[in-house]
């Protein structure tokens, strides 16, 4: 009876030392939770903070970039319109320019008409027939009187039958300066359509009617030259924008006539020398060459062949300004200066051209 009290009593001590281990563990795997979870939650804190600093730096970082990007912006503005205000100016001061030399070559053309007409009435006075109308002294109130009649007193005369009739000299008319004419201009509807219709969508192709009418009417035959290979070069260029104009010294100007002129001058300076065009073909007096892209040739030509490439490059360098947005006139005016811009190429093929003198 003992041994199974005794017995009992071990089980029961055994199992109540597997209960307080067991409850050991426990609360020391609780503990490890709490610290693991306080651990977790002190790194998780630490991270939502990390992360709240990045955030601000981005806010930050993207501030600064929208205000360099308004600040560019703006830059952009400024500068554009800058250059339109150049632009603007330029023409302008263009214009006034051409409006200043149209009238100065009317008053030229004013004052060589009277200058000529002064040498005729100086030309016809003589010491032994002095011109009468330049030397009113000379007539007394009497045949002054006669000299207005005098046409009518030798039909008298010549009807009498007494004296043959004298033949009366001619006096040189009186030059009367008439007013210059003012150039005057009325729009082509369907021209100005076709302008319009390119001017939405500009370009330097032929697919618009507007740049084959131009292509067509005056480029083509501006740029038509004897040698016809060479010109479609010549063409290409300036379409490209790669052709270069430039003066040649005179000594540097190769000799097609083996009598050149000498100067007669004290320092005996070489007269010009002729040489043979090479768009036309025929001699002429070459100040200028032409260079085609990055080719090392150099082409002599003549003062008509580079009057005929400028005023087509004068075109194209307008048009590209349109087609670059750099001109900002209203359709109107464009449309004049093109117009304009087309007379010169139409004058440049028939053969004018302005040269320097001196």
């Amino acid at each position: 009876m003992s041994q199974s009290n005794g017995g009992s009593s071990s089980g029961r001590d055994h199992a109540g030392l597997s209960r307080l281990r067991s409850s050991s563990l426990e609360i020391r795997e609780k503990e490890i939770r709490e610290k693991g979870s306080e651990i977790l939650r002190e790194q998780l804190d630490a991270a939502k903070r990390e992360l709240k600093l990045k955030d601000k730096e981005c806010e930050r970082l993207s501030q600064v970039r929208n205000q360099l990007e308004q600040e560019l912006e703006e830059l952009t503005a400024s500068l554009f319109e800058e250059a339109h205000k150049m632009v603007r100016e330029a023409n302008v001061k263009q214009a006034a320019a051409e409006k200043q030399l149209r009238e100065a070559q009317g008053k030229i053309d004013v004052l060589q008409a009277e200058v000529t007409a002064l040498k005729t009435l100086v030309l016809t006075s003589t010491p032994s027939s002095p011109n009468r109308q330049l030397h009113p002294q000379l007539l007394t109130p009497g045949t002054r009187g006669s000299h207005k009649h005098g046409g009518g007193h030798t039909r008298n005369k010549s009807a009498s039958g007494a004296l043959p009739p004298t033949p009366a000299k001619l006096e040189p008319p009186s030059v009367s300066v008439q007013p210059e004419a003012k150039e005057d201009r009325e729009m082509d509807t369907i021209l100005y359509a076709e302008f319009l219709t390119w001017k939405e969508e500009p370009s330097l192709d032929r697919t618009s009617a507007f740049m084959r009418r131009i292509y067509r009417e005056d480029i083509g035959p501006c740029l038509s030259f004897t040698r016809s290979e060479l010109s479609q070069s010549v063409q290409s260029a300036v379409e490209s924008n790669s052709l270069t104009i430039e003066p040649v010294a005179m000594s540097a100007l190769p000799m097609v006539k083996a009598s050149a002129i000498e100067c007669g001058g004290p320092n005996g300076f070489r007269a010009a020398v002729e040489t043979k065009c090479a768009l036309s073909g025929m001699s002429r007096l070459c100040r200028h060459r032409i260079k085609l892209g990055d080719k090392e040739s150099y082409y002599y030509i003549s003062p008509s062949s580079r009057a005929r490439i400028t005023a087509v490059c004068n075109f194209f360098t307008y048009i590209r300004y349109i087609q670059q947005g750099l001109v900002k006139h209203d359709a109107e005016l464009m449309f004049w200066e093109v117009m304009r811009l087309r007379r010169e190429m139409t004058v440049a093929k028939l053969g004018f051209y302005l040269t320097d003198q001196g």
